[in-house]
C-alpha cells in the first residue's frame, strides 16, 4: 500500500445472547447464535475414536486464529485452504445481493469445529460436504460445527450462503483510514488491508495465507466485472445478464483479492517478455490518466533488473471513479486512486512503482506475521524512492536524512520498525522508517552486495513465507558476515543507531 503523511501532534460494547434460526435460499436450516464476547464455548461432541487412536486423531476444534501477536484470532486453526470460490449476484450500488462462498480445505488436526473470518453480513445457510451444519457467531469468527467430525487429513467443502453487504466499511487512525467495500457511482471496488474480507467473504484472513480464487460475479448489463488473474468466461444469461468468471492463477491472500464491478474500459498492452498488462480504467478517466498508465511496462522493466523477472502471469492498474484515499497491491491487479494518476508525474510514478514492488516483495514474498510488515512496505517505499531519485524525481538521500532526523520520534511514537502495535502499523515508521533500514544496510555492505541480497530475497522466497529473521539470515549468508549484530538495533532499538558513512547526519530530540 502507498500512503502519504503528514507529521502527527476501550470502547465498551454489551453482547447479549441472541438465538435465531435462518433458513437458507437453498433449502438448508442453519442455526445461528451470537455469542458474548469472550463468553467460553463447550467443545462440540464428537464420536469416540476408536482404541489404539492417536491423540492427534481425536477430534477437537480448531484455533480460533493463528495467534499473531498483533492480532491473534486473525487466520484460523485446524486446516489449510485449498481454493475458494466466490458467487456474486451484484445488483446496484449500496444494495444487498445474494452471495456464497465455496471453500475447499484439508483438516490438519481431526476437526470437532472449525472457525472462518466473517464480519457482518446476513448469514443464510451454512453445509459441510452438503450437509447443514451449525454455525455460531462470536464477534468477526464464524464457528462451524458440521454434522459429523472431519478426521486428519480428511478433504472438506464447505458452502455459505449470505446477503453480501456492500456498505461494510471500517476505519482505522493510520494510513489505512477506510477499508472493506469502496463505493463508486456506478459498482464498486476492493480495498481490504489490513483485514477487511472478513466483510466481503469467510476467509481464512491473515497475509501468511494463501490459497487460488474462482469468482463468479453476474452484473446488469452494461457493467463490467474484473477481478485478480485471467479472464475464464464472460456468458450473457436469458435476462440479459452477465456473469464473469475469473481464476487468480496463482494463491492470493484474502486482504489482496481485487474484485470491481462498474463502467469499465479495458486497455491492453505488453510488459518485458510479452508480459499480459490490462489496465481497468472508469470510462471517463481513460484518456486523463493514458499518459501514466502507459509507464508500466518501463517501470516492469527497470524493476525486473534489481529483483528478477516478474512473479505473476499478468499485471495491470484499476483506476475507479472514487475517492479512494490510498492505493493498494492487489494482486496482479493494483488498485490507484484517479487523483494520483491526474497530477504531478513525479507523485504518479511514485505510486505506480510502489504498488508494483509489493508485487515481488508483499505479494510473492508474503509477510509471516504482521510485525514483518516493514519487510513489504520499506521495500515499496525503498524502491520507489530509488526509481524517482534516478529519473528526475525526488533527492533519495535528502529523502532518508530528514526520515533519519525523525526516526527517534518514529520510534517513540509508533514502535521500531520490526515492533509496531497495532494500531500503529501503517504509521510512517512502517514507509520511510522502514525505508531507511534497507539505506542503511545498502551504506553497509555496498551497492553490489546489497543488490545480491535483494534478488536473493525474492527469488528464494518466491511465492512463499517469510519474515524479519529469515531477511537477517539470508542478507547474512549473501553478505558473508553476520548481520545481526547491525541489524537488530535497526530494526529493533529503542534509539536509531549511526548510519553508515554519514557521520554528520543526526537524529532529532523527541518531543513526547
Amino acid at each position: 500500500m502507498k500512503a502519504s503523511f503528514t507529521r502527527r501532534g476501550v470502547r465498551t460494547r454489551r453482547a447479549t445472547l441472541a438465538l435465531t434460526v435462518a433458513i437458507g435460499v437453498a433449502g438448508a436450516t442453519v442455526l445461528t447464535l451470537a455469542l458474548p464476547s469472550g463468553e467460553h464455548r463447550a467443545p462440540a461432541r464428537a464420536r469416540h475414536p476408536a482404541p489404539g487412536a492417536s491423540p492427534a486423531d481425536i477430534p477437537s476444534p480448531g484455533a480460533r486464529g493463528l495467534g499473531d501477536p498483533l492480532v491473534p484470532l486473525d487466520g484460523n486453526g485446524g486446516y489449510t485452504v485449498r481454493r475458494y470460490t466466490l458467487a456474486f449476484d451484484w445488483r446496484a450500488p449500496g444494495t444487498p445481493f445474494p452471495a456464497a462462498a465455496t471453500v475447499q480445505a484439508t483438516a490438519t488436526q481431526a476437526l470437532s469445529r472449525f472457525d472462518l473470518d466473517f464480519a457482518g453480513n446476513s448469514l443464510h445457510t451454512v453445509t459441510v460436504d452438503g450437509t447443514p451444519a451449525r454455525a455460531a457467531r462470536d464477534g468477526d469468527e464464524l464457528v462451524v460445527t458440521p454434522a459429523r467430525p472431519i478426521a486428519r487429513g480428511g478433504r472438506f467443502t464447505v458452502r455459505i450462503a449470505y446477503t453480501a453487504d456492500p456498505t461494510q466499511r471500517r476505519h482505522r487512525a493510520d494510513a489505512i483510514q477506510d477499508y472493506g467495500w469502496v463505493p463508486t457511482a456506478d459498482g464498486t471496488l476492493l480495498s481490504l488491508q489490513p483485514n477487511g474480507a472478513r466483510m466481503v467473504f469467510p476467509a481464512d484472513d491473515h497475509p501468511s495465507v494463501r490459497a487460488p480464487f474462482t469468482f463468479r460475479i453476474t452484473t446488469p448489463p452494461g457493467l463490467t466485472a474484473v477481478a485478480n488473474g485471467r479472464l475464464v468466461e464472460r456468458v450473457r444469461g436469458r435476462d440479459g445478464r452477465i456473469r464473469w468468471t475469473y481464476d487468480s492463477e496463482q494463491p492470493v491472500a484474502a486482504q489482496l483479492v481485487q474484485l470491481a464491478i462498474g463502467k469499465f474500459s479495458l486497455v491492453d498492452s505488453e510488459g518485458p517478455r510479452g508480459l499480459p498488462v490490462r489496465d481497468v480504467v472508469a470510462q471517463d478517466l481513460v484518456t486523463g490518466t493514458e499518459d501514466y498508465r502507459s509507464l508500466t511496462p518501463d517501470h516492469l522493466a527497470w524493476l525486473e533488473q534489481r529483483l528478477g523477472p516478474y512473479p505473476f502471469r499478468r499485471y495491470g492498474v484499476l483506476v475507479g471513479d472514487t475517492d479512494l484515499p490510498v492505493a493498494l497491491e492487489t494482486q496482479s491487479l493494483s488498485v490507484v486512486p484517479s487523483a494520483d494518476l491526474l497530477g504531478d508525474r513525479v507523485d504518479a510514478e511514485r505510486n505506480l512503482v510502489h504498488e508494483l514492488t509489493h508485487h515481488w516483495t508483499g505479494d510473492s514474498v508474503a509477510i509471516r506475521w504482521w510485525s514483518d510488515l516493514w519487510l513489504s512496505e520499506g521495500h515499496a517505499r525503498f524502491y520507489e524512492l530509488l526509481y524517482s531519485d534516478t529519473h528526475g524525481g525526488i533527492d533519495m538521500a535528502g529523502m532518508m536524512r530528514a526520515a533519519y532526523e525523525q526516526h527517534d520520534q518514529w520510534r517513540h511514537d509508533d514502535g521500531a520498525p520490526a515492533e509496531p502495535t497495532e494500531p500503529t502499523l501503517f504509521r510512517q515508521m512502517r514507509y520511510d522508517g522502514s525505508a531507511l533500514v534497507l539505506y542503511a544496510l545498502r551504506e553497509k555492505v555496498g551497492e553490489d552486495t546489497f543488490d545480491r541480497i535483494e534478488r536473493s530475497w525474492v527469488t528464494t522466497y518466491r511465492g512463499r513465507t517469510a519474515g524479519t529473521r529469515d531477511f537477517v539470515a539470508l542478507a547474512s549468508r549473501v553478505a558473508g558476515e553476520d548481520l545481526a549484530p547491525f541489524l537488530t538495533p535497526w530494526l529493533y532499538g529503542a534509539h536509531t543507531p549511526a548510519m553508515p558513512g554519514h557521520p554528520d547526519w543526526q537524529v532529532d530530540p523527541v518531543e513526547d
